[in-house]
């Protein structure tokens, strides 16, 4: 009995030294076991009086997510030193820290990201200097946001053929047509403080510009004044028209300067027509001394020359070359292959052999079921294949049938498309044949709970944009139709079943695409077809089918 109480003692003894090792060695795991790494990104972001930057990049912020750094710029209606932030969104999860010394009250600035800020938040910020702020996850994130302010400072005198805005040291100087007695100069702008600044005296009022003016200047927010001088000389050439020209396929503007009070005639033709059409008045916009013409109908790949006549002078005739009406790349989707994968059929958008314009997230979805973006003989003509795209459940996860162009690659299981394929050309519309039949969304995820028992979505949409983009499932990183990358969009979303008459109950559909930008050219096409909206983001209703057939690019 003794030898059993000692064995009975030693027992517990060896338990409790053994479950105190455990309880360290856990403490010690729980140490060791790193954070996980969850970027803190900015989204969106906007404040008042936001404009267009001076290349004619747009009016969105231009968001650098490997510098970490926002650019934009505003117009000079607004404070810099309390600018108010109207859209700062930021990835899920995220706490914003502003930086407490550039807000006007940063116990009131919201830390969470925001559409639009709240009746009781403060997001003014003085934003003379770049302004940091930080977004924190597991990790800090330090973020720069730069604002630049645009100040056009307008001037508009009769017979002016040109004129010179020395801001730094507040002078101008103007040059007019020899005609012009300066001694009885008439002003009709002279907007040396910007488009909301104070000018003293009223410049409409002085006229005699033989010697130069002294005029007091400030801008709409300040109190300051400054002295500018302005000078005023007679210009040796009367008759100058610059210009500059930007084709598209089927069309291309003209900028130019002109002396004002003048109207340029415009001139064009194919490089090798012999008769010249005159651009009508209407399409030719003046000014001031500056004038924008619009030239249209025109042929894509095509040399054209044009002409500029002031009071019947003509200039030098200049050329310029419209860019190709390229066609869309296998847009029929009668190309496709297929190989055997650990669940079922792997099909590609392309044929054997061939290389990918499109690409599906069917390498996702066969790591646990299937493919459910795949050909099909349904088609709008009889002929060939058209593509089917079906929204299920596979197993873990809700998957959206869809179709890019661009490129596919996993990321554990979530998935990681590049948008965008390479391309110049400058289309109308996208056009393309499809029928659709909606489903109740009965998978959603918590940020999209809402949706639950609505008619789900299927979505088209068209991009011309300057860089490709990534879009993540994991991170919930989505396609931005507004980003500073964007030069135009269009979309196609129905949630009601669409049918019609055509072959096997097809509809034909036009998406417009609306250009921010008509200076620009593209570097790339972004198309992307979805059963569901939202599929991106697990969420939509099983069942939503998609057919797409003969899609094609328009150039009108």
């Amino acid at each position: 009995m003794k030898q059993s109480n000692n064995l009975m003692k030693h027992g517990k003894k060896a338990c409790c030294l053994l479950l105190c090792s455990l309880l360290v060695f856990a403490c010690k795991i729980e140490n060791d076991i790193p954070y996980p790494t969850v970027e803190g990104n900015i989204e969106s972001f906007a404040v008042e009086g936001q404009c267009s930057a001076p290349d004619g990049s747009g009016n969105s912020a231009t968001i650098n997510t490997s510098n970490r750094t926002v650019t934009l710029y505003v117009d000079d209606t607004v404070d810099l030193t309390q600018l108010r932030i109207t859209r700062f969104t930021v990835s899920q999860g995220v706490i914003i820290v502003p930086d407490a010394s550039a807000c006007i009250n940063a116990q009131r600035f919201p830390t969470t990201g925001f559409e639009a800020p709240a009746d009781t938040d403060d997001t003014r910020v003085n934003f003379t200097n770049p302004v940091t702020f930080t977004l924190q996850t597991y990790q800090d994130y330090k973020w720069t946001v730069s604002v630049t302010q645009i100040i056009e400072r307008n001037i508009d005198v009769r017979g002016q053929i040109s004129a010179v805005v020395d801001v730094e040291n507040h002078l101008a100087i103007i040059y007019v047509s020899t005609d012009e007695d300066l001694s009885n100069i008439q002003v009709n702008a002279m907007d040396l403080g910007g488009a909301s600044g104070t000018v003293s005296p009223d410049p409409t009022t002085v006229h005699d510009f033989t010697s130069p003016q002294t005029f007091y200047v400030s801008r709409g927010w300040e109190e300051v004044y400054n002295e500018w001088t302005v000078y005023m000389y007679h210009s040796e050439n009367n008759t100058t028209a610059t210009a500059e020209v930007f084709p598209r396929t089927t069309s291309a503007t003209l900028n130019g300067n002109i002396q004002s009070g003048k109207t340029p005639v415009i001139e064009y033709k194919e490089s090798n027509a012999a008769a010249w059409n005159t651009l009508p008045s209407a399409q030719v916009n003046v000014n001031g001394t500056r004038y924008t013409a619009e030239f249209s109908g025109l042929t894509g790949n095509t040399t054209y020359q044009y002409r500029i006549s002031i009071d019947g002078t003509a200039t030098t005739e200049q050329t310029f070359t419209t860019a190709p009406a390229t066609p869309l790349t296998n847009g029929s989707f009668d190309y496709w292959s297929s190989e055997a994968a650990n669940n079922g059929t792997l099909w590609y958008p392309w044929e054997s052999g061939g290389s990918s314009f499109w690409d599906t997230g069917n390498r996702g979805a066969t790591t646990i079921a299937n493919s459910n973006s795949v050909p099909t003989e349904e088609t709008s003509t009889g002929n060939g294949q058209a593509a089917l795209l079906q929204t299920k459940w596979l197993v873990m996860k809700l998957a959206a049938g869809n179709l890019f162009t661009g490129d596919f690659a996993l990321d554990g299981t979530h998935g990681i498309l590049t948008l965008g394929r390479e391309f110049s050309a400058f289309p109308s519309s996208l056009r393309f044949h499809c029928k659709y039949t909606t489903s109740t969304i009965n998978r959603v995820t918590d940020r999209l709970s809402h949706m639950r028992g609505q008619n789900d979505t299927c979505h088209v949409y068209v991009a011309l944009t300057t860089e490709k983009v990534n879009v993540s499932t994991r991170n919930e990183i989505d396609f931005d139709p507004k980003g500073s990358y964007v030069i135009a969009y269009g979309e196609f979303l129905s949630g009601e079943n669409v049918s019609g008459t055509e072959r096997n109950g097809y509809r034909q559909i036009d998406v417009p695409l609306e250009y921010y930008r008509n200076n620009v050219t593209p570097r790339y096409l972004v198309i992307v077809c979805s059963s569901s909206k939202y599929g991106n983001l697990f969420t939509g209703g099983e069942g939503s089918t998609l057919y797409l057939d003969e899609m094609e690019l328009i150039y009108e």
